[in-house]
């Protein structure tokens, strides 16, 4: 392993290890120990020049900084933004201003934009939400899907092929958690349905150049001709010529309102 120095013109900002010798396990636990001290570096600093500040005047030790985020996965615990998309705070669950304790079991990890919307008012532990996206139902059949049928997937959705096709490709993006209805999705959900639905148009798009379009449509209820309660996003690829008469799309849910 070797390492160099990182310049921004001739002002070294920072050190590069080249690590290719390296297993991936051996890379995990060097990353793992720089955060570490890190940290330690972090907690220092902050006693030496806030110290006399304190927690209660907005500062938080690097080491429970550290300790809240891990936990959090270096995500934002309600929009699910990682700390390379934005800055992660950590966050009073309930309020100094309401008597919240600056003990560990009373922080979070929130992007700047939600602790911003949060303000200091709002009392509401998101942490539960991260627990709850291990639910999963024995009796659905989205919750107990065969893993080779499984083709894509990401920290909380997976897609398969649809098992009765409206054309070829035609792809499923389904939650992990079992969750029946669209509108409860988590924000988290939603960025890694739509993620998973950018990767897999991309992946049909090389697959097959005939395909010119798509149609993306969520069925949310019986009336709307949901039949399987486990939310799930149909991805349907289009081609030239595969209706005689494709305007109106979606609108076709109710044929004689498709055209207009």
């Amino acid at each position: 392993m070797s390492g160099e120095p990182v310049k921004d013109g001739r002002r070294i900002v920072g050190y590069r290890l080249a690590a290719s010798d390296l297993s991936e396990q051996e890379i995990a636990a060097l990353i793992e120990l720089c955060q570490q001290c890190l940290s330690v570096y972090i907690g220092l600093r902050g006693d030496c020049i806030w110290g006399h500040r304190g927690i209660a005047d907005g500062y938080v030790p690097g080491s429970v900084r550290y300790e809240v985020l891990k936990r959090a996965k270096h995500r934002c615990e309600l929009c699910g933004a990682h700390e390379e998309q934005s800055a992660l705070h950590v966050d009073h669950i309930m309020p100094r201003s309401k008597g919240g304790s600056d003990d560990l079991s009373n922080f979070q990890a929130l992007c700047v934009t939600c602790n911003t919307n949060k303000r200091d008012r709002d009392d509401t532990d998101f942490r539960d939400v991260l627990a709850s996206y291990g639910v999963r139902e024995e009796a659905c059949l989205f919750c107990r899907i065969g893993e080779d049928r499984i083709i894509a997937e990401n920290q909380l959705c997976y897609a398969i092929r649809d098992g009765f096709p409206v054309t070829p490709m035609h792809t499923l993006v389904i939650p992990k958690r079992h969750v029946a209805d669209y509108f409860e999705l988590y924000q988290p959900e939603l960025n890694a349905i739509q993620a998973l639905l950018k990767e897999q148009r991309e992946q049909i798009l090389a697959a097959d150049p005939a395909v010119t379009g798509f149609n993306v449509g969520i069925n949310a209820g019986a009336e709307a001709g949901q039949t399987i309660f486990h939310v799930h996003v149909h991805l349907i690829p289009r081609r030239k010529g595969d209706v005689a008469e494709p305007r109106g799309g979606v609108r076709g849910v109710i044929p004689e309102k498709q055209k207009y």
